[in-house]
């Protein structure tokens, strides 16, 4: 497999590389040469990862199963590898989860989840990772996977979109914080991607069994890009130093509607969020 010059013999850290986004970018990364440290809390998914990632011919320095919502595990596993390698060139937060829900079938745990994966997640990542790029003095990338619904107010998706607009605020600071150190900042934005996370997705106080809620999520899933389509996309987009990462041209499209047309986007979205509600609360029989 041809190799781009730009990933080739690059230290390459990526969390959430047991599925979905996460192993679909390992596995580009690999096929290109990158060295490769993973991490996932799923722990077969990653040696499974790791096991396909050698057969490309990659070297995977390091891999552990850890929980990047734990600080302390972060904290040490980026210290066992400083310990033995130079510090990174590319540092790639993709793993996150997602429920849905409105404020009033949302319980305290789906907030905190949201927030503890999807944005302190990155965040011990960050704190872990990018001093030691920073004193490397060899600049290198940060890659951050928010979501659509960091950039658009989707339907009951407050607890998702709290994570994910956060971690949008996170990533627009340090790409100007950073760049003085040559560390390019990007943002993945994907909309719909053909993973396990959509497939499996929490939706507080839905039957997900329901013929018609089936139908819905089974429409949004037809909507989607697959992961390998999304990984393609990030790199291309990394290569051309792009802040904003968009996979999907509706999603594109979408948030310069909200930009350039403010109230037309109001208008729609409070009618996009009643379609919505109804299609996920079908009527009761009996």
């Amino acid at each position: 497999m041809a190799q781009r010059s730009g990933y080739a013999g690059k230290r390459c850290f990526l969390t959430g590389a047991a599925s979905g986004i996460g192993r679909a970018t390992a596995l580009k990364l690999a096929g290109e040469g990158a060295e490769l440290f993973l991490t996932d809390r799923n722990a077969d998914g990653l040696a499974e990862t790791v096991a396909d990632a050698r057969a490309l011919g990659a070297q995977v320095s390091a891999h552990r199963a850890l929980d990047v919502s734990d600080y302390e595990q972060v904290a040490a596993f980026a210290a066992d590898i400083h310990a033995s390698h130079p510090a990174m060139d590319v540092v790639m937060n993709i793993a996150g989860v997602s429920a849905w829900g409105t404020v009033s079938t949302l319980e305290h745990r789906h907030w905190e989840s949201m927030v503890s994966i999807n944005l302190m997640g990155p965040i011990h990542v960050i704190e872990s990772f990018v001093p030691p790029m920073v004193a490397a003095g060899r600049g290198g990338h940060l890659v951050n996977v928010s979501s659509a619904a960091g950039l658009v107010a989707l339907p009951w998706h407050a607890a998702y979109s709290a994570s994910k607009y956060g971690l949008r605020g996170v990533s627009e600071v340090l790409r100007f914080d950073l760049a003085r150190h040559g560390i390019r900042v990007s943002l993945v934005v994907p909309g719909a991607v053909k993973t396990p996370l959509v497939q499996t997705v929490e939706i507080a106080g839905v039957d997900r069994e329901h013929p018609q809620v089936r139908k819905w999520v089974d429409r949004f899933g037809g909507h989607a890009v697959s992961a390998e389509h999304v990984a393609d996309r990030i790199l291309v987009g990394m290569g051309r130093n792009r802040y904003l990462i968009h996979t999907s041209p509706d999603i594109r499209a979408l948030y310069a509607f909200k930009r350039f047309a403010w109230w037309p986007y109001s208008v729609a979205m409070r009618q996009v969020n009643v379609i919505f509600t109804k299609a996920l609360r079908p009527p009761k029989v009996g």
